[in-house]
């Protein structure tokens, strides 16, 4: 996978914003995804302007990425969702995959 210059890695991403929420791709699209930005820059969360997609059983879901644990916590519960641990999503062809339930990534 190629990257423009500058551009934050996925790796760069989990160091910098650790907490992260998965949530259904439906839930942050369209106006549900621009109160979502306006909630976060409201209430000054630190959220990463670029996050992560993952795909499990047939669903595509968004990863929200937040820089401090109370960021994460109030963006759930005004949102919902669910934690999203990095080390659970696919390397190299399968970086888009999320084993989700599983204990760690596959191959």
């Amino acid at each position: 996978m190629s990257r423009r210059k500058g551009e934050l890695t996925a790796s760069e991403i989990d160091r910098g914003w650790p907490h992260q929420i998965a949530q259904r791709e439906a839930m942050s699209l369209g106006q549900l995804g621009f109160e979502q930005a306006e909630f976060c820059k409201k209430n000054r969360l630190l959220r990463c302007e670029r996050g992560h997609t993952v795909f499990y059983e047939d669903e595509h879901y968004n990863v929200h990425c937040f820089a401090t644990k109370p960021a994460a916590e109030a963006f759930l519960e005004r949102f919902g969702g669910e934690w999203f641990d990095p080390r659970k999503r696919g390397k190299g062809v399968n970086w888009n995959k999320w084993y989700k339930g599983s204990e760690g990534r596959r191959a």
